[in-house]
């Protein structure tokens, strides 16, 4: 019996709940000091930069038919890859704690019941999402969507249909960080996409269709949660959502959008952690990770991610320009080796650029520049190497 593959459309679905969500929204709020005109033309910039990237890796892992931290064994040897695997399950561990305490939080403003016990209840929601699986989420997506695209309209609305005077207050933030904080979003997706457009029937569209989604919600989240600090001079998403009467509906935004969005981040830590071993089941791993986010979202203070994004940018950001020089334009492939120890120290050179350029302001922040040098040298090397 042939595999089922995924369809452009559903490709284009996951990637849509990926977008829409609280923490995107939150993120808009702090380009708020930029005034409207210049935080929208940074949120544009970076995630232009980003979904290229985005586009970029998923492609790799659709073409290929693998997974994205599998991928990562073309650059980085069989065990040098296994180093990205750790620091993956890591990141998407943290999302999931960082993506359930901002959904308790916020649909707890609304109705409060306690912020633990919404962690529970969106807990248990991912985990039926992991249960239900990836390939036969087809029908429930498209109804959650529907409904996530409807009531994300009519908060549009709320937001700027108000006809209010621009309140803009707080700290100043430079063009340059506000363009990298909007980098950052879609660069955290770089090391999950293929988890998802390996199983394309289509791959390269299907690829062009979750990058696209994912950038047009994306941006439509960072506006609407900039132009809510700009407009109401209100950060508080629930605060917002109470004073325009979407009380039960905003409670429905805020869970169903945490869901879609975190199932995805667990998912993909369950698929990291099956790189680790063939004997680990990528779905119970995914599973025990939902349950530490749910206790780290309970346990710890997750207010501000803004380190935790940059710290996602050193790491992936050179690992991902070192993947896109070998596929593309170098053609290597790695895999059969335990260590590729030059693209290893070639990593290790771009992460400590990209925290070198966290302390410059550049008009298109720093993921962009780390990339293009990181590519730059690895070609050089390569080039090098075959001329002895």
């Amino acid at each position: 019996m042939e595999e089922r593959r995924t369809s452009v459309f559903e490709n284009g679905l996951i990637w849509f709940g990926a977008a829409v969500s609280i923490a995107e929204i939150v993120t808009g709020t702090y380009f708020a000091p930029l005034g409207f005109s210049k935080g929208v033309a940074a949120v544009l910039i970076g995630h232009v930069i980003g979904c290229v990237m985005l586009f970029m890796a998923g492609l790799i892992g659709g073409k290929v038919r693998k997974s994205a931290m599998e991928t990562a064994k073309m650059s980085f040897g069989n065990k040098g890859a296994l180093l990205f695997s750790v620091l993956n399950i890591i990141q998407l561990v943290g999302w999931t704690a960082i993506m359930i305490f901002d959904g308790a939080l916020a649909v707890n403003g609304i109705f409060d019941i306690g912020n633990w016990v919404w962690c529970i209840i969106i807990g248990a929601l991912i985990i039926l999402w992991l249960l239900i699986g990836i390939k036969n989420l087809g029908k429930i997506n498209t109804i959650a969507m529907g409904a996530l695209f409807g009531l994300t309209i009519v908060l549009s609305f709320v937001i700027f249909g108000g006809g209010n005077s621009p309140e803009i207050s707080g700290e100043g933030m430079t063009f340059g960080a506000a363009v990298e904080l909007s980098v950052a979003m879609p660069l955290s997706w770089l090391p999950l996409i293929s988890d998802y457009t390996r199983e394309a029937a289509k791959p390269v569209k299907a690829t062009a269709a979750s990058a696209i989604t994912y950038g047009v919600i994306s941006c439509w989240m960072y506006i609407i949660g900039m132009g809510a600090a700009i407009f109401t001079g209100e950060s508080d998403i629930a605060q917002i959502m109470l004073k325009a009467g979407l009380g039960v509906a905003g409670l429905l935004i805020i869970v169903f959008s945490t869901v879609t969005t975190t199932f995805l981040d667990a998912y993909s830590a369950g698929v990291s952690s099956e790189s680790l071993s063939g004997r680990i089941n990528g779905k119970f791993v995914a599973i025990g990770v939902t349950v530490i986010g749910v206790l780290g979202a309970i346990f710890l203070p997750l207010y501000d991610i803004t380190n935790f994004l940059y710290f996602i940018g050193s790491v992936f950001a050179p690992m991902i320009a070192i993947m896109i020089a070998d596929f593309f334009i170098l053609k290597n492939n790695s895999e059969e080796s335990s260590f590729n120890i030059k693209n290893l120290l070639i990593w290790v050179v771009g992460f400590i650029i990209y925290r070198f350029l966290m302390q410059v302001d550049i008009i298109v922040g720093n993921t962009l520049p780390d990339m293009v040098i990181t590519i730059l040298i690895c070609v050089a090397v390569n080039m090098i190497g075959r001329k002895r």
